[in-house]
């Protein structure tokens, strides 16, 4: 791809990010506190079949009203409506918490939300008893298998999106040194737990905007992982210099193990998680009663995914770093001899690495929720197994090995048992190695030759 043609790429996937936020940040129903407003409408309206009209904000800071019919069997439709006042908002751990409720008829006693909160909506019955929204809305009407294999892929947007970060960590630090770091699952925790870390320290002085504590988890994540991955790179690979490749691999085996129990005493076993921000469904197309729909957070990570790409590549084409990377992947003495400084480049490329797993770390926090301090070691085999299906060493090999894993692990769930899922996963890599050892966008030798 020429430079224009990279620049053009770029300003669009910066545009998407952009517009992805600005639809977040616009977005003023919070999912969780509108699927607790409207589980009270059941208990509210006993014998009736509820029907919900529309949300919107609420008269008061962190309320919502929502309008709704009453169905009773004896008597015509009733339209009434319900305000739902909250403890918090944004990122706060309580913002689920109902502390008001007022109906048509006047607001609703303390004793009366006590009693309704402790002995129903704290029940399996009372958020099994949800309403849901109504199903009407205004979008495209597509068949049913179109509709499904839509949703699949958006979806697997953000997994894939996990997956190319973490397979370019690997193809990083192999394309420059021809060694396999197998701690990236483990930064990738690393990150996650920064990212918790700079939210929390946000929270704690008050501050529940997404955005902000995104952003603050973003650079603590970024710096905490890249840190780790600089110190771990060359204490593992960087200074054991020996011919064989070996030592090393068995040194990051240590170094993910190490990580791992760092993570256990620093974050404690048990993971902390943020609450779901951005996670009401837009309704993008639907196929009778089924909604193909998106979440806002997932576009964000998406995005972002997207954008961290479409930067690293510009990196490695453009920069004064990327030339010198390929300079001494392709002939490192030559490069040296040109003025590369290599122990500092190493440096370097293990840092940007681990910025882009602990980007990935982010990621998974955003959409998921958390990690565990071992919960790792899964997103880095799979990973791995991503960069090498792309080429291992190649940077947009590695892109596309990782939308090949998310994929492939998104249709199999769909379509098959998931308890299979893994298992097939690495057989096709097995065979995929007989026929195509080198990736996709690798070597074409059947041994390819040491980077």
């Amino acid at each position: 791809m020429t430079s224009s043609g990279l620049l053009r790429v770029g300003r669009f996937a910066a545009c998407l990010l952009g517009l992805c936020f600005l639809a977040a940040c616009g977005f003023s129903i919070d999912a969780e506190q509108a699927r607790v407003c409207r589980s009270t409408l059941p208990a509210l309206n006993s014998g009736s079949t509820i029907t919900v009209e529309r949300m919107q904000a609420g008269p008061v800071p962190r309320s919502l009203r929502v309008i709704y019919l009453a169905q009773y069997p004896d008597r015509p439709p009733l339209e009434r409506f319900a305000i739902c006042q909250f403890a918090a908002e944004g990122l706060s751990i309580n913002k689920a918490e109902l502390i008001g409720l007022e109906t048509e008829e006047g607001p609703v006693s303390g004793a009366s939300l006590y009693l309704l909160k402790r002995y129903y909506l704290e029940t399996p019955e009372g958020v099994s008893a949800d309403p849901g929204s109504r199903p009407d809305v205004d979008v495209i009407g597509v068949p049913s298998a179109v509709a499904y294999w839509l949703q699949q892929l958006l979806v697997s947007m953000p997994r894939t999106a996990i997956y190319a970060l973490l397979s370019v960590a690997y193809a990083l630090v192999f394309g420059m040194s021809g060694r396999i770091n197998l701690a990236f699952g483990e930064l990738a925790a690393v990150g996650s737990a920064a990212t918790i870390a700079g939210a929390s320290i946000l929270l704690a002085s008050g501050i529940t905007s997404p955005i902000l504590g995104l952003a603050a988890g973003l650079a603590a994540a970024l710096f905490a992982a890249a840190l780790h991955s600089a110190v771990g790179g060359h204490l593992t690979i960087g200074m054991i210099t020996t011919k064989s490749s070996q030592p090393s691999l068995i040194a990051t085996v240590g170094l993910s193990l190490a990580l791992m129990e760092y993570l256990r005493l620093v974050q404690s076993p048990v993971t902390v998680w943020l609450p779901p921000i951005w996670s009401d469904a837009w309704a993008l197309a639907r196929s009778g009663d089924f909604l193909v729909s998106l979440t806002p957070i997932s576009a964000v990570t998406a995005g972002i995914g997207l954008a961290a790409g479409l930067a690293l590549l510009w990196i490695m084409k453009f920069t004064g770093f990327g030339r010198a990377w390929r300079a001494y992947a392709d002939d490192s003495r030559a490069a040296s001899l040109l003025g590369v400084n290599g122990p500092r480049l190493f440096i370097q490329t293990f840092a940007l690495a681990g910025a882009m797993a602990g980007l990935s770390g982010l990621l998974i926090v955003a959409q998921y929720g958390g990690l565990g301090f071992a919960g790792g070691f899964q997103y880095g085999l799979k990973a791995l197994i991503g960069a090498i299906i792309g080429g291992i060493g190649s940077i947009p090999g590695a892109m596309l090995g990782g939308f090949i894993v998310g994929l492939f692990e998104t249709l199999w769930s769909a379509y098959l048992p998931i308890e299979g899922r893994d298992i097939a996963l690495y057989a096709a890599l097995v065979v995929f190695l007989i026929f195509r050892p080198g990736g996709l966008l690798g070597f074409q030798d059947p041994t390819p030759r040491p980077v």
